[in-house]
């Protein structure tokens, strides 16, 4: 996904989506129930789920903490590429759900989808969940980009994804928009840096007569 295609799709769905309310389609809720238990107990999902928000924020701390004691340049700028995503990841995922303002599928369905919480009260779409955990994993991978790296980082995002679902907090597409929001914010943050050191570069470029 390019830059100028991930704008366009955030744009669209600001624009188009309506922005009281966004029922679900049926596969949608039908999806959803099919994996949302009546008692979505099971630990393991809850604590995948937990995983998301602290892994973001710890990753880049981490790596610029290491890359300041090993010296290590490009590792720092990995680290500000990471925050970059973070931040991009933030404001688009708290525009849209202001926009879509979509209510909890526990709230629109109280007697067909059955949370492990009511405490999330944010709105529905996208998942911040899943998008700060895609927006990791691609931060990672485009820094580390082998098989060995990108397999676990995308099956621990796509886990993420799942526990909303498992738990009851998201509908479907509010994952695949969150895992699309994700994804598109590490590829931006990446963009952005590089453009941002080309034009420095060709500041500290001596003149040519």
């Amino acid at each position: 996904m390019t830059i100028r295609s991930f704008a366009l799709l955030v744009v669209i769905l600001c624009l188009f989506v309506p922005a009281k309310q966004i029922n679900a389609q049926n596969w949608d809720i039908n999806l959803l129930k099919s994996i949302n238990p009546s008692q979505p107990n099971n630990q393991f999902w809850k604590s995948v789920s937990s995983t998301a928000e602290p892994l973001a924020i710890a990753a880049p701390i981490s790596m610029f903490a290491v890359s300041l004691i090993n010296k290590d340049k490009q590792l720092r700028v990995n680290a500000y590429k990471m925050v970059g995503s973070l931040v991009i990841t933030a404001v688009i995922t708290e525009g849209i759900k202001r926009t879509v303002n979509r209510d909890r599928p526990f709230v629109t369905y109280p007697l067909e989808v059955f949370p492990n919480t009511i405490n999330e009260t944010g709105k529905s779409m996208p998942s911040g969940h899943t998008a700060f955990a895609f927006t990791t994993a691609t931060s990672l991978f485009t820094a580390y980009p082998k098989w060995y790296v990108g397999l676990p980082l995308y099956a621990w995002a796509s886990s993420v994804g799942y526990s909303r679902l498992y738990l009851g907090q998201h509908y479907p597409s509010d994952v695949l928009l969150g895992a699309v929001v994700g994804t598109g914010s590490a590829l931006a943050s990446n963009w952005l840096y590089k453009k941002l050191t080309h034009k420095k570069e060709q500041k500290k470029a001596p003149l040519v007569n």
